[in-house]
Protein backbone atom coordinates (compact mmCIF):
# COMPACT_ATOMS: atom_id res chain seq x y z
CA UNK A 1 0.00 0.00 0.00
CA UNK A 2 1.57 3.12 -0.93
CA UNK A 3 2.65 5.44 2.02
CA UNK A 4 2.00 9.22 1.74
CA UNK A 5 5.01 11.58 2.97
CA UNK A 6 4.10 14.38 5.05
CA UNK A 7 5.95 17.80 5.64
CA UNK A 8 7.39 17.02 9.17
CA UNK A 9 7.08 19.70 11.93
CA UNK A 10 10.49 19.96 12.99
CA UNK A 11 9.96 22.17 15.90
CA UNK A 12 7.16 22.72 18.41
CA UNK A 13 6.31 25.89 16.76
CA UNK A 14 6.58 25.21 13.01
CA UNK A 15 3.58 25.88 11.13
CA UNK A 16 5.68 25.61 8.01
CA UNK A 17 8.61 25.51 6.01
CA UNK A 18 10.88 25.49 2.89
CA UNK A 19 11.26 22.19 0.99
CA UNK A 20 15.48 23.42 0.07
CA UNK A 21 16.60 19.94 -1.48
CA UNK A 22 15.40 16.46 -2.69
CA UNK A 23 18.24 13.65 -1.94
CA UNK A 24 16.35 11.04 -3.64
CA UNK A 25 14.53 11.23 -7.26
CA UNK A 26 11.46 9.31 -8.47
CA UNK A 27 12.37 6.00 -8.80
CA UNK A 28 15.16 5.67 -5.92
CA UNK A 29 14.81 2.72 -3.42
CA UNK A 30 14.90 4.34 0.26
CA UNK A 31 15.24 2.30 3.29
CA UNK A 32 14.13 3.50 6.75
CA UNK A 33 16.85 6.16 8.42
CA UNK A 34 18.36 7.31 4.44
CA UNK A 35 18.02 10.81 4.31
CA UNK A 36 15.30 12.05 2.03
CA UNK A 37 15.39 15.82 1.89
CA UNK A 38 16.72 18.79 3.60
CA UNK A 39 13.95 21.27 5.12
CA UNK A 40 14.52 25.06 6.44
CA UNK A 41 12.83 26.58 8.69
CA UNK A 42 12.87 29.78 10.49
CA UNK A 43 15.71 29.04 12.21
CA UNK A 44 17.57 26.38 11.07
CA UNK A 45 17.87 23.75 7.83
CA UNK A 46 17.40 20.05 8.84
CA UNK A 47 17.36 16.75 7.49
CA UNK A 48 14.75 14.66 7.12
CA UNK A 49 14.96 10.88 7.49
CA UNK A 50 12.05 7.89 6.12
CA UNK A 51 10.24 6.19 8.11
CA UNK A 52 9.47 3.78 5.79
CA UNK A 53 10.87 1.79 3.40
CA UNK A 54 9.57 1.65 -0.67
CA UNK A 55 10.28 3.09 -4.11
CA UNK A 56 10.16 6.87 -4.56
CA UNK A 57 6.73 6.88 -6.19
CA UNK A 58 6.20 10.40 -6.93
CA UNK A 59 7.57 13.79 -5.38
CA UNK A 60 4.67 15.74 -5.23
CA UNK A 61 6.57 19.32 -3.76
CA UNK A 62 9.35 20.28 -5.80
CA UNK A 63 12.72 21.23 -3.90
CA UNK A 64 13.12 24.99 -3.71
CA UNK A 65 8.81 25.27 -2.36
CA UNK A 66 8.48 27.63 0.57
CA UNK A 67 5.55 28.12 3.06
CA UNK A 68 4.96 24.29 2.66
CA UNK A 69 2.34 23.52 5.80
CA UNK A 70 3.42 21.32 7.92
CA UNK A 71 0.85 17.21 7.04
CA UNK A 72 0.72 18.47 3.39
CA UNK A 73 1.96 15.62 1.28
CA UNK A 74 5.13 15.83 -0.01
CA UNK A 75 6.26 12.81 -1.91
CA UNK A 76 4.69 9.16 -1.95
CA UNK A 77 6.22 5.94 -1.54
CA UNK A 78 5.15 2.53 -3.22
CA UNK A 79 5.86 -0.80 -2.09
CA UNK A 80 7.50 -3.37 -4.97
CA UNK A 81 4.69 -4.69 -7.33
CA UNK A 82 2.93 -1.01 -6.90
CA UNK A 83 3.11 1.52 -9.50
CA UNK A 84 2.44 5.71 -9.40
CA UNK A 85 -1.00 5.07 -10.26
CA UNK A 86 -1.78 2.72 -7.99
CA UNK A 87 -0.05 5.84 -5.48
CA UNK A 88 -2.25 8.78 -6.78
CA UNK A 89 -5.59 6.30 -6.72
CA UNK A 90 -4.98 4.95 -2.76
CA UNK A 91 -4.13 8.35 -2.01
CA UNK A 92 -7.03 9.72 -2.87
CA UNK A 93 -5.85 12.73 -4.71
CA UNK A 94 -3.28 13.47 -1.77
CA UNK A 95 -1.18 13.78 -5.43
CA UNK A 96 -1.74 17.60 -6.39
CA UNK A 97 -5.00 17.75 -4.12
CA UNK A 98 -6.35 15.99 -7.77
CA UNK A 99 -8.03 12.68 -8.04
CA UNK A 100 -7.76 10.67 -11.24
CA UNK A 101 -9.53 11.71 -14.33
CA UNK A 102 -11.38 7.89 -13.59
CA UNK A 103 -12.72 8.80 -10.38
CA UNK A 104 -16.41 9.02 -10.60
CA UNK A 105 -17.78 12.29 -9.17
CA UNK A 106 -19.74 11.71 -5.91
CA UNK A 107 -23.20 13.04 -5.20
CA UNK A 108 -22.58 15.92 -2.13
CA UNK A 109 -23.35 15.05 1.29
CA UNK A 110 -27.26 16.07 2.21
CA UNK A 111 -26.05 18.75 4.80
CA UNK A 112 -27.43 17.42 8.19
CA UNK A 113 -28.36 19.66 11.14
CA UNK A 114 -26.17 19.46 13.53
CA UNK A 115 -27.61 19.09 17.33
CA UNK A 116 -27.38 22.20 19.71
CA UNK A 117 -25.54 21.48 22.75
CA UNK A 118 -26.89 23.81 26.21
CA UNK A 119 -24.41 25.69 27.84
CA UNK A 120 -23.52 24.09 31.26
CA UNK A 121 -25.62 26.03 33.79
CA UNK A 122 -24.13 27.89 36.34
CA UNK A 123 -23.36 26.59 39.34
CA UNK A 124 -25.50 27.60 42.69
CA UNK A 125 -23.98 29.90 44.91
CA UNK A 126 -24.71 32.24 47.70
CA UNK A 127 -25.07 36.16 46.42
CA UNK A 128 -21.96 37.59 46.83
CA UNK A 129 -19.88 34.88 46.34
CA UNK A 130 -16.66 35.62 44.34
CA UNK A 131 -16.07 33.00 41.03
CA UNK A 132 -12.54 32.37 40.49
CA UNK A 133 -11.00 30.55 37.71
CA UNK A 134 -8.50 27.90 38.37
CA UNK A 135 -6.59 24.86 37.06
CA UNK A 136 -7.91 21.69 38.44
CA UNK A 137 -4.35 20.85 39.95
CA UNK A 138 -4.72 23.77 41.74
CA UNK A 139 -8.31 22.91 43.19
CA UNK A 140 -7.06 19.52 44.23
CA UNK A 141 -4.07 21.05 46.26
CA UNK A 142 -5.57 23.60 47.92
CA UNK A 143 -8.36 21.70 48.84
CA UNK A 144 -5.89 18.52 50.01
CA UNK A 145 -4.45 21.44 51.99
CA UNK A 146 -7.26 22.47 53.59
CA UNK A 147 -8.45 19.08 54.64
CA UNK A 148 -4.64 18.30 55.97
CA UNK A 149 -5.04 22.19 58.19
CA UNK A 150 -8.06 20.38 59.22
CA UNK A 151 -7.35 16.78 60.54
CA UNK A 152 -4.30 16.29 61.48
CA UNK A 153 -4.54 12.51 61.22
CA UNK A 154 -4.33 13.42 57.10
CA UNK A 155 -0.89 13.23 55.66
CA UNK A 156 0.59 13.00 51.97
CA UNK A 157 2.77 9.81 51.43
CA UNK A 158 6.26 10.64 51.75
CA UNK A 159 5.65 12.90 54.66
CA UNK A 160 7.70 11.79 58.06
CA UNK A 161 4.91 10.85 60.25
CA UNK A 162 7.09 11.72 63.57
CA UNK A 163 6.07 15.26 62.41
CA UNK A 164 2.50 15.10 63.23
CA UNK A 165 2.77 12.92 65.92
CA UNK A 166 4.35 15.58 67.96
CA UNK A 167 8.34 14.02 67.93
Amino acid sequence: MPTTILMPALSPTMEEGTLAKWNIKEGDKVSSGDVIAEIETDKATMEVEAVDEGTVGKILIPAGTENVKVNEPIAILVDDGESVSDAEVKSNGAAGGQKPASAKQEAPEPEVEKPQIAAAPEPEAPEGTEMVATTIRDALRDAMAEEMRRDPDVFLMGEEVAQYQGA
